[in-house]
């Protein structure tokens, strides 16, 4: 006579729903519209996780090369963690996120959104933007700004701009 004994949670176990994961390392991926690259993402580490809202995660520092039409880069991302949201076409960034365009503005916050589909970010935190010239503003209610970072409104600004003394002649 033979029997066999099953560990009870063993067997519940396999009536669990288990979520797949993918990872990757060393990722450096672009994306393109109308057959032109738009950004280049680098990251050293990328969770994808396959669930009813597949989500990518980059917990280990991403940046990203946005270009203009001729490939040209326009502005550059960085940030310690960010978490992709495919069916919305949203990413959330945070922790040390620092954006520049190639004017030498500069954004520092701690958490930012970008919107893949819109081409803009914003957030309603707090954050820093620095220009040459010794010039900053601040917006303590957030801001929003388009993908190049050429433009941008603050919610809640303030800031130092240098301006030309008109007292001076004109030369």
């Amino acid at each position: 006579m033979c029997s066999c004994e099953n560990n009870i949670q063993e067997v519940r176990n396999l009536g669990i729903k288990k979520t797949g994961q993918e990872i990757a390392e060393n990722v450096e991926s672009y994306m393109s519209q109308d057959g032109k690259v738009k950004a280049k993402l680098i990251s050293p580490l990328m969770l994808r996780t396959e669930s009813d809202t597949p989500v990518v995660e980059f917990p280990k520092t991403l940046r990203v090369d946005f270009y203009g039409d001729s490939i040209k880069l326009e502005s550059r991302l960085f940030a310690k963690y960010g978490r992709y949201q495919e069916n919305q076409g949203k990413v959330f960034l945070r922790d040390s996120v620092v954006v520049f365009n190639i004017k030498g503005d500069t954004l520092f916050t701690n958490e930012l959104w970008w919107d893949r589909d819109k081409a803009i970010f914003y957030t309603d935190k707090h954050v820093l933007i620095k220009q040459p010239f010794n010039q900053q503003f601040e917006g303590k209610d957030g801001m929003t700004a388009d993908q190049s970072f050429k433009s941008w409104t603050l919610l809640n600004g303030s800031g130092v701009r240098n301006v030309p003394d008109s007292s001076l002649p004109a030369n």
